[in-house]
């Protein structure tokens, strides 16, 4: 697509001491892929300085982080802003709703916002009683959607995401939109030889003969809304039904307390296995091997497991809430994440389909997970961008 040869994007990224992973990629990859546009570009995000106990977010290290994101970093940004508002068109895009309190510093110039999800927000306003908020994180919550309303464009990463914002904000509908984001990763279908080479080794830790053992996969963290625990008791009722059930794996975060309490108490040692944030190569072999993945989120942003998996030849075993249900297309199966029996009986379902079944609903969701392309991503993003800078120069 055509560029205005003289746009210059500033990318506002997270806190390097928050530990944000999938943002960090996010705000990284976009960076990149704006730069092949004939953009100019730059990339800032505020510095651990007073904080430098990057292991925690707690005490003193949580207060310090705060001064070095809300008292030092501002003034970095409004000088660096000073210095491109030079250019002839020039567009700040903060690449996580998290950093919305920024916004303050950039009235005068045009910028964007991308919203992830409203869950934080929405746990501060007493809407999930699963997740309570103290005061403390009730006071950032309301600066942070006090920041979303400053903003002079908010893009969201699904249709679920914009609904709370539309409900949440003071933003006109022609304020947002919603851009899915592309895939992080070359997720791509692995050959099954290629897939047993590269598990070789995370398999002996984990003590599982990959080429010899069926298995079923799950993927996130320890986050309520990741439903974990929840997974485990569908697991255990399916493993009580049907004891020939396909080893689960749970990749991601090391187990917590209560899962490792649930596992031994329910004797699952062996048929659930924890591999501890495997890198994304491995996932891409994971994937193109497991039977299915089971994803029963409570809440999500989007849910990007899905399509992952799905890019990978992997059929997909859900939540029927939103957005699960906007990221898994008519290939994903669904299932009621707070219904053990009913939901245990659905992965036993997909589990069984025969092998014409299984081909077709695979090619499904390569078809599906082809609309989230890094590409498509970009391209939508520049033309925000153009817009925004017309719209400042009009």
């Amino acid at each position: 697509m055509g560029t205005q040869p003289n746009l210059h994007v500033l990318f506002l990224g997270n806190y390097e001491a928050d530990q944000q992973e999938s943002m960090r990629q996010f705000a990284d990859a976009l960076f990149r892929m704006v730069s092949a546009r004939n953009i100019s570009v730059d990339l800032i995000r505020p510095e651990a300085r007073l904080c430098r106990m990057r292991e925690s977010n707690r005490g003193l290290a949580k207060w310090l982080g705060y001064c070095d994101k809300y008292l030092l970093f501002p003034g970095e940004l409004r000088r660096k802003v000073a210095s491109l508002s030079r250019s002839k068109a020039f567009v700040t895009h903060i690449c996580d709703h998290s950093n919305a309190v920024y916004t303050r510093w950039l009235l005068s110039v045009p910028h964007l916002v991308t919203c992830n999800d409203l869950l934080a927000v929405r746990s501060a306003r007493g809407e999930i009683p699963e997740n309570r908020t103290r005061w403390t994180g009730r006071q950032l919550q309301r600066f942070i959607l006090q920041g979303l309303n400053r903003a002079q464009h908010v893009t969201c990463i699904s249709d679920a995401t914009r609904r709370d914002l539309q409900r949440l904000s003071t933003l006109s509908s022609g304020q947002m939109d919603r851009i899915y984001m592309g895939l992080n990763y070359d997720y791509r279908p692995m050959e099954k030889e290629e897939s047993y080479v590269t598990l070789q080794s995370l398999g002996k830790k984990a003590g599982i003969d990959f080429p010899n053992k069926r298995f079923v996969i799950h993927v996130g963290g320890n986050q309520w809304y990741k439903n974990r625990l929840g997974l485990l008791r569908i697991y255990d009722v399916l493993a009580a039904q049907h004891p020939e059930v396909p080893v689960l794996i749970m990749a991601g975060q090391a187990f917590n307390a209560e899962m490792n309490e649930f596992v031994t108490k329910n004797h699952l040692e062996g048929k659930v296995i924890s591999l501890i944030r495997p890198s994304s190569e491995e996932l891409r072999a994971l994937y193109s091997i497991a039977e299915i993945l089971i994803f029963p989120s409570l809440e999500e942003g989007f849910g990007w497991p899905i399509i992952e998996a799905q890019a990978c030849g992997c059929r997909v075993v859900t939540s029927n809430r939103a957005p699960m249900t906007e990221a898994g297309g008519d290939p994903a199966f669904y299932f009621d994440p707070q219904n053990t029996e009913t939901a245990a009986a659905m992965i036993w379902t997909a589990l069984n389909e025969n092998s014409g079944e299984k081909a077709a609903r695979i090619d499904a969701g390569l078809r599906n997970a082809d609309r989230f392309t890094a590409g498509r991503m970009t391209d939508n993003y520049c033309a925000r961008y153009e817009e925004l800078a017309r719209r400042k120069k009009a």
